[in-house]
């Protein structure tokens, strides 16, 4: 297996795709290319960057990926201006099947069963890609993310689920615009996109968390509607929210900067370890101010949560740990690793969130140590398994990395 990375921050879409292409080839020193992943700034025109790909490899060569806020790869970590990167993979030892469904916006689960029925049961890894933005902000409320949970429920309803998903919902801009994804020959929005990988390569993943809970105490959800939470506790969240911050100032951000509520896999008063934790971002308040809106509606009426805080020390020394453990573990078992794509929520940037340093950094330097190509994008949503179960993370890292003996 060889893979080869490549980035540009170019505005022209042709130029963008044509140069991250030709750096990648270059980097790799690509000879038969097997498969593209690709991301570019929602800056970009994507259908000309993914012929600018495409004029580079050929037209038989399946191109995945899409919009993101930034990338990462060994020397870059950039979301500004208009930021692309591109990993071309080449390998007679990787089998490799595509599958694409549409109409995500209108009904995540039956999508997944798409997916899920595109595949046979003999790879080892599911990667998907898909729109992360159903509809985007308005005077109505914030904006509503494709729920990952159904879809997840669809493809395992179709697909052996001892075979992991990772990946993640792809997403433009900060301001939840019109998303695109990359699928094999052609360019749509809200599609998914998985790739079924087997072969003779082992994938290893790791989650990079970073939020700690604000005090331990539970609250239980007394009224919820699909992404929205009214009560909890019997009383209006929005009041609540406001006791936690001290202000209602908190109503003003889309999403919500700080606060997180997650929900625990593991013993209620074990001590945290941070796998064990779901988090899940705040969108917003609604407008009447009646309730808030979650990323994911996969919280119901019942479910027991706490208030988790964002903490970039945690989230920095996180990545730092996990990565190196990963790379410890695969060294253990007399493997090497080949390529790694990493999964990063784009509310972790350091502008975001307000750290001095940027935490992918630590995931960049272990890799480089290594010698191992990296590409990395900033998503809307993270999917990797959790306590067995592949699930839909938030404000998490997911960092997977082939490896072969």
């Amino acid at each position: 297996m060889k893979a080869g990375i490549g980035y540009a921050n170019i505005a022209d879409g042709m130029s963008s795709g044509r140069k991250v292409a030709e750096n990648a080839v270059k980097d790799g020193n690509i000879v038969n290319p097997g498969i593209v992943i690709a991301f570019a700034s929602g800056n970009i025109d994507h259908y000309q960057f993914f012929n600018g790909i495409r004029s580079v490899v050929g037209h038989d060569v399946p191109v995945i990926g899409g919009s993101a806020i930034g990338v990462i790869t060994g020397t870059e970590i950039s979301y500004e201006g208009y930021p692309s990167a591109a990993a071309v993979i080449e390998s007679d030892t990787l089998k490799l099947e595509l599958g694409v469904a549409g109409d995500l916006d209108k009904d995540e689960k039956t999508a997944g069963e798409t997916l899920g029925s595109r595949f046979t049961d003999t790879g080892k890894l599911l990667l998907i890609l898909y729109d992360s933005v159903k509809k985007g902000p308005s005077e109505s409320g914030p904006p509503v993310i494709n729920a990952s949970r159904p879809l997840i429920r669809g493809i395992e309803k179709k697909l052996n689920q001892e075979i992991p998903i990772l990946g993640g919902g792809v997403i433009g801009d900060y301001g939840f615009g019109t998303t695109w994804q990359f699928c094999g020959s052609y360019v749509a929005n809200q599609s998914v996109a998985g790739l079924m990988l087997g072969g003779k390569f082992t994938p290893y993943y790791r989650i990079m968390h970073g939020c700690i809970p604000k005090d331990g105490i539970y609250h239980r959800v007394t009224k919820a509607e699909g992404p929205v939470i009214y009560e909890l506790d019997g009383r209006p969240v929005v009041k609540i929210i406001d006791e936690q911050y001290g202000s209602s100032e908190w109503r003003k951000q889309t999403p919500v900067h700080r606060l997180t509520l997650a929900i625990n896999h593991s013993e209620k008063y074990a001590d945290f370890t941070e796998t064990d934790f779901v988090n899940r971002l705040i969108s917003g308040a609604l407008p009447d101010e009646k309730g808030i809106v979650l990323f994911e509606p996969d919280i119901e009426e019942g479910d027991e949560v706490l208030f988790m805080l964002r903490n970039g020390a945690m989230m920095i020394g996180s990545a730092k740990k996990n990565t190196l453990e990963l790379f410890e573990e695969i060294a253990s078992r007399g493997e090497k690793p080949m390529f790694g794509l990493y999964i990063d929520c784009a509310g972790r940037t350091a502008v975001y969130s307000e750290t001095l340093s940027e935490e992918a950094s630590e995931v960049q330097k272990v890799f480089n140590q290594h010698n191992v190509p990296l590409l990395g994008f900033y998503s809307g949503v993270e999917i990797a398994p959790v306590q067995g179960k592949s699930r839909g993370l938030d404000w998490t890292g997911v960092l997977l990395v082939l490896a072969q003996k």
